[in-house]
């Protein structure tokens, strides 16, 4: 009996209310919560230690249905979530998790329209939920420093999207590139072990008001982090982190549940300000 292959497939853009159609991913999940995540193929099966499941089963029918093994196992089939594809999808680099993914682009206000740019593309799990969030109208400009994470990113913003998106660039290099370019943004994220290292050029790139985010793990970065920043002309600088706890529920309790999704990394951000120079202004501590 062989592994379920996990594969991405571009559904992104499909209506959630059709049925399941060949090509598009689908959600199992087993009678114990196991979840599985499978590219739908006519004539394909799909095998896993529960039995075997035909997709041709599985293809015209409506999200939530349940269906069978041929041992009896059970399987309820659902339209996979970005959190689920996020948490399955291949890495180079760790992925930002679905938590703060989502204080990422709360916190930083990044909405249809917000032109981004990012630093340290990864895995592109941040990419592909700020070219969700932007959309078509916005722009997202990624820079990934390695080769092999911009191949793997490349990879899953075109499994998710089907292509990459057009309001979407992908660039393998330094983002210090972005120097004295024409490119404005709204907003910036940095991934990066030490964002204090770009920050000058981050906040050339940016019009005023705009607001910088860094995602780092440890309380030394981010120290470095925030007194950068304070130094470079970013105001309202803020840290935080997010961790999550889910509760066990049922007839006889209510408790958390044993496990939990504590420390990922810290959020800090900044926004940029007018500095004595911007201003037409001389530096009182130059005379």
């Amino acid at each position: 009996m062989g592994s379920p292959v996990l594969l991405i497939a571009c559904d992104s853009l499909r209506a959630v209310s059709a049925p399941f159609e060949p090509g598009e991913r689908v959600l199992l999940l087993d009678g114990r919560g196991r979840r599985f995540l499978i590219r739908l193929q006519t004539g394909a099966t799909f095998h896993f230690h529960g039995g075997a499941l035909e997709h041709d089963a599985i293809l015209g029918s409506d999200e939530g249905v349940v269906l069978h093994t041929h041992t009896g196992a059970r399987l309820a089939a659902y339209r996979p979530t970005m959190a689920d594809v996020v948490l399955k999808m291949p890495r180079g680099a760790q992925v930002i998790y679905p938590k703060d993914l989502g204080a990422i682009l709360v916190f930083a206000d990044i909405a249809p329209g917000s032109r981004v740019l990012e630093a340290g593309t990864g895995s592109a799990a941040l990419t592909i939920a700020l070219a969700r969030a932007t959309g078509p109208t916005g722009r997202v400009a990624s820079w990934e420093a390695r080769e092999d994470f911009h191949a793997t990113a490349r990879a899953n913003v075109e499994a998710f999207f089907g292509a990459v998106p057009a309001w979407v660039t992908l660039r393998q290099g330094d983002v210090r590139e972005v120097m004295g370019s024409a490119e404005r943004f709204d907003r910036a994220v940095l991934d990066l072990p030490e964002p204090w290292g770009v920050l000058a050029e981050v906040r050339d790139a940016l019009e005023p008001g705009g607001i910088v985010c860094t995602y780092l793990p440890t309380t030394n970065q981010v120290q470095q982090s925030v007194l950068a920043m304070e130094r470079g002309g970013f105001a309202e600088v803020q840290t935080l982190e997010v961790l999550v706890r889910s509760w066990h529920v049922t007839v006889q309790s209510v408790r958390p549940d044993h496990r939990m999704v504590a420390h990922t990394g810290f959020l800090t951000l900044g926004r940029k300000g007018l500095a004595a120079g911007d201003r037409g202004e001389s530096d009182p501590a130059n005379g």
